[in-house]
C-alpha cells in the first residue's frame, strides 16, 4: 500500500464520492486549547465513509465477477455502502449482518437492492459464514477492511482533509479492523509528514490498542459496545502491519465518554453521529488526547442513528457526570 494507490483511488471516486464539509467550533477551539478540524463522513454517501472503500474496490472487479456479483459481512456501514456501490455498478450484492445490527442499517442496506443474510453472532462466525456462502455461490468477497482496494479508498478522508485545511500536528481516526486508520495514516504520511495519527476505539473492543503496544494481534469475541462499527473481531493481516507502521499511538474510551460525546455533537455542532462516528472526538473532547497549541483533524465517521433507541441513549448520557473537559450538553454551538 502507497500513497499513489489512494491518489488513484481519488479519481476513481470522482463524481461518485462526495467532498464532505469540515466543521470548526470556536467554542471547542477555545476549550482544548487547539484549532480542530471535524471531517464529517456522516455526510458522505450513504452515512459514512465506507462508501469510498466499496465503490473504489467494485469499480475494478474483472466484468466476470461484477457479473457474478459480490459478498461482504457488515454490522451495517460497509454493508449499505456495497449495496449502493453494487447498484450504481449493476453488481449483485450479498450481505451477512447480524440480527441485532440496526434496523435503521438493516433497512438501507435492502433499500439500495442487496440481498441481506441475518446470522446469530452468538452462534458462528460472520468470517465463516461469509467464507462459506462466497464459496458456494461464487462470489467475490469484497473484506470490509482488510482488503487494498477498500483501504485505499478509506485513505481518500484524510487526502480531502489535509488538502482543503492544510498540514495537520496530529489526526485522531476510529479504528474498528484498522481499514480507515491505516489508508488515513498513509495519506498523512505523505502530506503531512510531521502529523501524529492516533487511532481510538472502545475500551471494551480494545483489541487494537493492545495489538499495536505489545505489536503481537490480539483478539477480541463479541464485545459489549454501543459503537457497533468497532465490534472487529482484530486488525487485519493487511491493516495490522500499516497500523505498527503509519500510525503513532493508540488509546481507548469508554461508554459514556462515546454517548456524552455524540450528543455533544449533535447539540454543539448540529450533526446526527453514530456512536462509532464519535470515537476519535471523544479521545479529544474528554481530555485523553491534550495537545496544546495545535492543529487537530478528527474525523467523524458516520451518522447512521436508529432513532428509535435514540431516546433511550439521550435518557442514560443525562444521567453521567460530565468530566471537566466536556461541555453542557444544552449549551448552544458558536
Amino acid at each position: 500500500m502507497t500513497y499513489a494507490d489512494i491518489e488513484a483511488a481519488a479519481d476513481r471516486l470522482n463524481g461518485q464520492s462526495r467532498q464532505t464539509p469540515v466543521i470548526t467550533s470556536s467554542t471547542v477551539n477555545q476549550q482544548v486549547g487547539s484549532q480542530v478540524f471535524f471531517k464529517c463522513e456522516n455526510f458522505q454517501r450513504t452515512g459514512s465513509f465506507k462508501f469510498r472503500g466499496a465503490y473504489n474496490a467494485l469499480v475494478q472487479l474483472s466484468p466476470e465477477q461484477k457479473q457474478q456479483g459480490v459478498l461482504t459481512y457488515s454490522s451495517g456501514n460497509h454493508a449499505q455502502a456495497i449495496a449502493l456501490a453494487g447498484r450504481l455498478l449493476n453488481i449483485p450484492a450479498t450481505i451477512v449482518m447480524p440480527e441485532d445490527a440496526p434496523a435503521v442499517k438493516q433497512a438501507a442496506t435492502r433499500g439500495y437492492g442487496a440481498e441481506v443474510l441475518l446470522y446469530d453472532r452468538q452462534a458462528m462466525t460472520r468470517e465463516e459464514l461469509g467464507l462459506t456462502l462466497a464459496e458456494e455461490r461464487g462470489l467475490t468477497l469484497i473484506h470490509p477492511y482488510d482488503y487494498p482496494h477498500v483501504i485505499a479508498g478509506q485513505g481518500t478522508v484524510a487526502k480531502e482533509l489535509i488538502e482543503e485545511v492544510g498540514e495537520l500536528d496530529v489526526l485522531l481516526v476510529c479504528c474498528g479492523g484498522g481499514g480507515l486508520l491505516s489508508g488515513c495514516a498513509i495519506a498523512a504520511d505523505a502530506l503531512s509528514p510531521n502529523c501524529k495519527v492516533i487511532g481510538v476505539e472502545p475500551k471494551r473492543a480494545d483489541d487494537a490498542t493492545r495489538s499495536f503496544h505489545s505489536r503481537t494481534l490480539q483478539t477480541v469475541h463479541n464485545p459489549d459496545t454501543i459503537a457497533d462499527g468497532a465490534r472487529t473481531p482484530s486488525l487485519g493481516k493487511l491493516t495490522f502491519p500499516l497500523v505498527l507502521h503509519y500510525v503513532s499511538d493508540m488509546v481507548t474510551v469508554s461508554e459514556s465518554a462515546i454517548l456524552r460525546t455524540m450528543f455533544f455533537l449533535w447539540e454543539r455542532l448540529k450533526i446526527v453521529v453514530e456512536p462509532t462516528g464519535a470515537l476519535a472526538a471523544a479521545a479529544l473532547l474528554e481530555g485523553i488526547i491534550s495537545v496544546p497549541n495545535a492543529r487537530i483533524g478528527v474525523v467523524v465517521t458516520g451518522g447512521n442513528v436508529d432513532l428509535k433507541q435514540a431516546g433511550k441513549l439521550l435518557t442514560k448520557a443525562s444521567t453521567l457526570e460530565q468530566p471537566e473537559r466536556m461541555f453542557p450538553l444544552a449549551q448552544e454551538m458558536s
